[in-house]
């Protein structure tokens, strides 16, 4: 339900705003002049904003100056009702950063659609670009920076990607990481021949291109979704000054790079030492994730799978075959049934 904020000191047409707002389902507060208006704004955080112009107290203009130098309110959609209509007065309204005008008398259809109009707009913009920087940083001023990072992550609007559909590109610049609300995600280098070699997997939970923390302008690997996967994202401006501000997380962070670096150490000497069936075996692990038990199921192609263990999709196909003769998996249409995890689980350690 969209939160409607009236300021308006005539209460005739204040109550005649209500009524039809509420009778058209939208939730409602009421100023009859500026101060208090701009106190309901600060506290309560509406949707959109109609305002009166001429108020004793403090006019609508004055109104709308102050609601754009605070981040709580700045971005909320506000619409002028006048009585006024010289070009002069609706250019100073909208030099102070006005989004419409509603010129009195309005009748029900007119005020419907206005609100209408902006609150979608306002909803498209944050369904791509997330929460506005100024929001953001609103939220992460709080005590709790640790815990409010994955609160602000989970809370900010979100992006869906469909399977194989690239997040991100090696070579792009950096412009922040990713946090991956559901799905998984694969990160990969090609060689000069357009051969795969996969660098990470990454799972709901997780936070994606962490390393670019440690970067100067660009992406180091290409992320794909290996699933329909939704991702929230973290402008690279908002991450330092959210280290700033809560230097544990910076912690957290290079805590979790260096985890990152050992994984892929580990995996440059899995590749260099161990069999084709033990790195096989290590990758339908990895790929299981918490999943540890008999009956996991999961999704991946024999070519990420083959890019994942650093050997030939050919190699891959045969070695899932014995896996399958020896009970330890079963194949459907390019997902993997594990059989037997702990079986599975000795044979790559």
């Amino acid at each position: 339900m969209s939160k409607v904020l009236i300021i308006e000191d005539n209460d005739s047409i204040r109550e005649n705003i209500i009524e039809i707002l509420e009778l058209s389902g939208y939730e409602v507060l009421s100023a009859s002049n500026g101060k208090s208006g701009i106190e309901l704004a600060i506290t309560h955080n509406p949707d959109i904003i109609l305002c009166d112009i001429m108020m004793p107290e403090l006019d609508g203009y004055g109104v709308l100056h102050v609601l754009s130098q605070s981040s709580v309110t700045k971005t909320i959609p506000f619409i002028f009702l006048t009585a006024k209509t010289e070009r002069s007065d609706l250019r100073k309204g909208m030099e102070l950063g006005a989004d419409d005008y509603l010129t009195k008398p309005f009748d029900d259809s007119e005020l419907l659609r206005a609100i209408e109009s902006r609150t979608k707009k306002k909803e498209a913009q944050q369904l791509y670009y997330g929460q506005t920087p100024e929001n953001l940083n609103t939220i992460i001023s709080n005590k709790k920076g640790l815990d409010e990072l994955k609160s602000v992550m989970q809370e900010r609007s979100c992006r869906k990607f469909k399977p194989h559909q690239h997040i991100h590109y090696e070579g792009d610049h950096v412009t922040g990481i990713y946090y991956i609300i559901s799905g998984t995600v694969k990160t990969v280098k090609f060689t000069k021949d357009g051969r795969e070699l996969i660098t990470g997997i990454y799972k709901e939970g997780d936070y994606l291109d962490i390393n670019v923390m440690l970067s100067a302008n660009i992406y180091s690997d290409t992320a794909i979704a290996i699933e329909e996967t939704v991702l929230s994202f973290l402008p690279i401006d908002q991450l330092d000054k959210l280290i700033f501000l809560h230097p544990e997380i910076g912690a957290k962070f290079i805590n979790i790079l260096t985890c990152n670096i050992r994984e892929k150490e580990l995996r440059l000497l899995q590749i260099a030492y161990m069999s084709v069936r033990k790195r096989i075996a290590e990758g339908i692990i990895k790929m299981a994730g918490q999943h540890n038990c008999d009956n996991a199921m999961i999704k991946i192609t024999r070519d990420d799978l083959a890019a994942l263990s650093g050997t030939s999709p050919e190699t891959v196909s045969r070695t899932l075959s014995d896996f399958k003769e020896e009970g330890l998996i079963k194949k459907s249409a390019g997902t993997l049934h594990i059989l037997n995890f702990n079986k599975l689980n000795t044979l790559r350690n």
